[in-house]
């Protein structure tokens, strides 16, 4: 077994063969993972219900659905907060109501959940408090499943930030997070940390480059990536973005506290070599202004 946080890569024809073909590289760690576990709780990406490019695939949620429910045969919940739109606007534009009949689900709105307070910044670096999905906090068995973006504060957004931002218990507590290039940044990373996914996967069939998280440009990746390591995998996908993952402040952050492995000398990656998948995205156009986290 290795002693490296494992991250797999595998080219991708669709969302959901992608996305299973990536999970079967660290199958018999997952069924380790989820052993025992009574609480999942699956995180699309909706940060837009109006576009589907902006949004985690169903057929991605599907490939997860079909992998863990081989471990697990309780009710899952799949919970959002969609920073534009409602919850059910996006159940239906993207075509989720079959995992109703699908599956044994549960759809929350993580916008309307009750909620704990964790602790964050403000612009001059004081403390304050922000709600925070009590649902997602008390799951035992998270899985974030998102898509590769460029993104408008924080240079990327990929497993991380979807679960952080999307379990803020409100649109208005979402924005309250956006206090400035170096508070944002530690806002996720101290957010994060209270609540790492289980599993973390990155459907890039298509990602976004340009103006995202939500306005930006297709890029046609075609790749998937998984793991149980979440900030080792949104490094390697930074990565294969073009972007260097340490020089991204949320990760550097997590690095630097110990909270996980960003650095890519540290990671196994299993699959596709970095170098043979990359597709350098074109930033933001506040990129440099991102940059000065620092």
């Amino acid at each position: 077994m290795s002693s490296k946080p494992i991250v797999t890569l595998v080219k991708s024809e669709d969302h959901y063969t992608g996305t299973k073909n990536a999970l079967h590289l660290i199958i018999d760690d997952i069924a380790e993972s989820i052993r025992g576990k009574k609480n999942v709780l699956i995180k699309p990406n909706f940060v837009s219900t109006r576009r589907q490019l902006a949004a985690t695939h169903v057929d991605s949620v599907k490939a997860v659905l079909d992998v863990i429910t081989q471990y697990y045969d309780s009710k899952i919940i799949v919970g959002e907060g969609p920073a534009i739109g409602n919850l059910k606007d996006g159940i239906t534009n993207f075509g989720y109501e079959v995992l109703e009949d699908e599956y044994n689900v549960l759809f929350v709105d993580l916008n309307e959940d009750d909620y704990l307070e964790l602790e964050g910044v403000n612009s001059g670096l004081d403390p304050i408090k922000l709600r925070f999905s009590k649902t997602l906090l008390e799951s035992d068995y998270l899985v974030s499943i998102a898509k590769p973006k460029t993104h408008d504060c924080v240079i990327a957004t990929l497993s991380l930030k979807n679960v952080v931002v999307g379990s803020l218990v409100s649109k208005r507590e979402k924005e309250s997070i956006h206090q400035g290039t170096k508070a944002i940044n530690i806002n996720l990373a101290k957010l994060a940390k209270e609540c790492i996914p289980s599993l973390g996967v990155v459907d890039g069939l298509f990602g976004m480059e340009g103006a995202g998280p939500v306005s930006g440009e297709p890029v046609q990746l075609g790749l998937c990536g998984a793991s149980l390591y979440p900030i080792s995998l949104d490094a390697i996908m930074a990565k294969v973005m073009g972007f260097e993952p340490l020089e991204i402040g949320y990760l550097h952050y997590l690095n630097d506290w110990g909270i996980g492995v960003a650095d890519l000398d540290q990671i196994e990656v299993r699959g596709e070599s970095i170098s043979n998948v990359s597709v350098k995205f074109k930033p933001h156009p506040t990129y440099e202004e991102q940059c000065r986290w620092r």
